[in-house]
């Protein structure tokens, strides 16, 4: 009977409220910055949003935004193919293949959308996808859309060793693809690339890395996990989005051979079966990639900021996990412990979320930090001091 599906929903919803782990979503009032206006609680410190560079309200990115509505206007109307290929998509694509060091993209409306659309188009009945066990969830869908005969591998987090017996297993596929987060969104820590690359080169592995929260953060002028590396080569597809530190505003990409992405172009479901990205979000892509590659200065910002806020956290005797990104989780227990957390710090002013499962491993719940350059280094400050009133 009908009424059993909806019986089953408000159980489920029942229960996440009797075990205080329903989520609860804030309305924000105005521009995302370090401080943000938030509904019921005003001005409010910022530190749980992907806005890495403060592009977000940047008046050359919102500049650019509003020439582009004014002149494509508010969508594209169509997929890439029929009539949704417009000039200003051509300009973002190769921008972001020069940024990326590849020789062409192809954007997607988001890289989720990028991810799901990529690894099921590239691999044929026979090969392998090999993927980290803490890889995003895009990519475990892309894993899991792959056609029926392709192999499915995963590898223990960031185990070179765990990698190197699953190329072994998969010796016999043609195609083996590698795929990893470059900064992991919920450790903050960073992939070991230049041992996944020696690996892929003794096996005969393609690699995949997804660049959504290191593009912009990471490397001396915010290139990535390779330029962190100081790696030059070895990386043969990288997906990321222009909804984090590149612009904030949304949108995703690959970029790769300019086979990889035709490939994409002619096969991969989103491409075909999806709105292109609306010009307006392309033209606030380009204007931040731009403004990103003409001042680095800002990524040097970033990094001295992340790391005032990390020392800060240790010297006020708090246990942050390690990793070398804009991310800073606080591991807190139970799923219902870090919320309880989260909503203190909110009553006292610093909005960061607390991720419990199926987000993150059941008994592994924390507090995900992420620094922003839009933070003055007092609203760092008051944050510690409220994180640390609310642990105790």
């Amino acid at each position: 009977m009908k009424q059993n599906f909806y019986n089953r929903l408000r159980n489920d919803l029942e229960r996440l409220g009797h075990e205080k782990t329903m989520k609860v979503f804030r309305h924000i009032q105005g521009p995302m910055a370090g401080r943000a206006d938030i509904e019921n609680y005003g001005k409010t410190v910022i530190l749980c949003s992907n806005n890495y560079l403060g592009m977000d309200n940047k008046k050359e990115v919102v500049d650019a935004g509003l020439a582009a509505l004014a002149k494509y206007g508010a969508g594209a109307s169509s997929v890439r193919f029929i009539c949704g290929t417009f000039d200003i998509h051509r300009d973002l694509e190769e921008l972001t293949a020069k940024y990326c060091g590849m020789e062409a993209s192809i954007s997607y409306t988001s890289c989720w959308a990028a991810n799901t659309a990529s690894i099921p188009a590239l691999l044929a009945p026979g090969d392998t996808v090999i993927s980290d066990e803490l890889n995003h969830a895009s990519i475990i869908d892309g894993c899991r859309a792959v056609a029926k005969g392709v192999n499915r591998a995963v590898y223990k987090h960031s185990d070179m060793e765990d990698l190197e017996a699953k190329l072994i297993a998969a010796k016999d596929s043609p195609t083996k693809l590698i795929v990893t987060d470059g900064v992991f969104s919920m450790e903050g820590d960073i992939a070991p690339l230049p041992e996944i690359i020696s690996l892929a080169e003794k096996y005969g592995a393609v690699v995949m890395v997804d660049e959504s929260h290191a593009s912009g953060v990471i490397g001396k002028s915010g290139r990535g996990t390779m330029e962190y590396f100081g790696i030059t080569e070895g990386v043969d597809i990288i997906s990321g989005t222009y909804g984090k530190a590149l612009g904030g505003a949304g949108g995703g990409f690959i970029a790769a051979s300019k086979d990889v992405c035709e490939i994409l172009a002619q096969k991969s479901r989103p491409a075909l079966f999806s709105n292109s990205l609306p010009p307006v979000l392309c033209a606030i892509a380009i204007a931040s990639i731009q403004y990103l590659l003409d001042n680095p200065k800002i990524v040097t910002s970033l990094r001295e900021k992340t790391e005032y806020a990390r020392k800060l956290i240790i010297d006020n005797g708090l246990t942050p996990m390690h990793g070398d990104s804009a991310i800073i989780p606080l591991l807190i227990g139970s799923t219902a412990d870090a919320i309880r957390i989260s909503q203190k710090m909110m009553d006292k002013g610093v909005f960061a979320i607390g991720f419990g499962f199926p987000v993150v491993p059941e008994g592994a719940s924390r507090i995900r930090l992420q620094i922003s350059d839009s933070l003055e280094y007092s609203d760092i400050d008051f944050a510690i001091k409220v994180i640390k009133e609310a642990m105790e």
